[in-house]
């Protein structure tokens, strides 16, 4: 296949580097200063991250200076522009018109809704958003919004011959399914900053050593499913739903002033120590990859439904 790669950030270099591994020819794009050799070096790097997966398909990689040379041949666009939504709008109707009509047209974006950014296309059926979670030539999950049920499994179909794992959308909502997930966990964790109530790497601490082991193998509620014994979740929210509750009216609604960012950021400078963000990066990266050889979901992968 013949990939189009328009924005080669951070994410569209993780995509064109996951789309080379299981050998597809990838055209990209980005009018950056210095963006093809940023491309060209991550590409590098994640290819032999990759390769430890397993992976060591050998697309073929072409840098071209525009939008349009780069759509020449194009059998599938990601698109990963910064989030911009009058950028997001302009950028995807030129793409749309300058495309083949069969050509599906993917957009990366985070947090703005579908319905917006294909306002000016003039066939808004064949975009959709396909939001990854970064980087990802590594994490599984892409959350696909589409205005058509067949595009939906159209793109599904080819996210899962990339191995990954597309979860679909019923309807758009702002910032898709796990950015909402993490943005709410993230808020109680600054007001356990901002409450005095631990550190900042303790209140990570909680998590990685805690939940967060479990929530790598299901989700919340099939571990709620689990907590509940052999009544299952029936039983869980009969009988502690009610705590749930109580907690859920205890959460806060921290408020990021100059001081919480302060406490933040400096717990953060604890945390890091020495390690600076292309460190942390590495590591990060390199337990991803430990993490995704050993893993395996407890619950089984049902057939995605859009």
């Amino acid at each position: 296949m013949r990939v189009s790669i328009i924005g080669c950030g951070t994410v569209g270099a993780s995509w064109a580097a996951l789309f080379l591994a299981h050998g597809h020819d990838v055209t990209a794009t980005d009018p950056a200063p210095g963006a093809r050799e940023r491309l060209d070096a991550f590409v590098e790097s994640a290819r032999r991250q990759l390769a430890d997966l397993g992976l060591r398909g050998e697309g073929r990689l072409r840098f071209v200076a525009g939008t349009a040379e780069a759509l020449e041949g194009a059998e599938y666009v990601q698109e990963n522009a910064p989030e911009n939504e009058a950028l997001k709008r302009a950028l995807l109707a030129e793409i749309d018109r300058q495309a083949a009509p069969e050509v599906l047209i993917a957009s990366s974006t985070s947090a703005l809704v579908r319905s917006a950014i294909v306002a000016d296309c003039a066939r808004p059926e064949r975009v959709l958003v396909a939001h990854p979670f970064n980087p990802p030539h590594l994490v599984p999950l892409v959350e696909i919004v589409a205005g058509d049920a067949q595009v939906a499994a159209r793109a599904a179909a080819l996210y899962r011959g990339l191995g990954r794992r597309p979860v679909i959308l019923r309807r758009e909502m702002p910032g898709h399914i796990a950015n909402r997930l993490a943005s709410a966990l993230y808020r109680e964790a600054v007001n356990l900053v901002a409450e005095g109530v631990a550190s900042v790497a303790d209140i990570d601490a909680a998590l990685c050593h805690g939940p967060g082991l479990r929530w790598a193998l299901m989700g919340p509620h099939l571990t709620y499913h689990l907590g509940g014994g052999p009544g299952g979740i029936a039983h869980y929210l009969e009988h502690l739903g009610p705590s749930q509750e109580r907690r859920w009216a205890s959460l806060g609604r921290p408020a990021l002033t100059p001081e919480v960012r302060a406490a933040i950021a400096a717990g953060v400078a604890a945390e890091a120590g020495s390690l600076g963000i292309a460190d942390l990066e590495a590591r990060r990266d390199r337990a991803l990859i430990a993490i995704l050889k050993a893993r395996t979901p407890v619950a089984p992968e049902p057939e995605d439904q859009p």
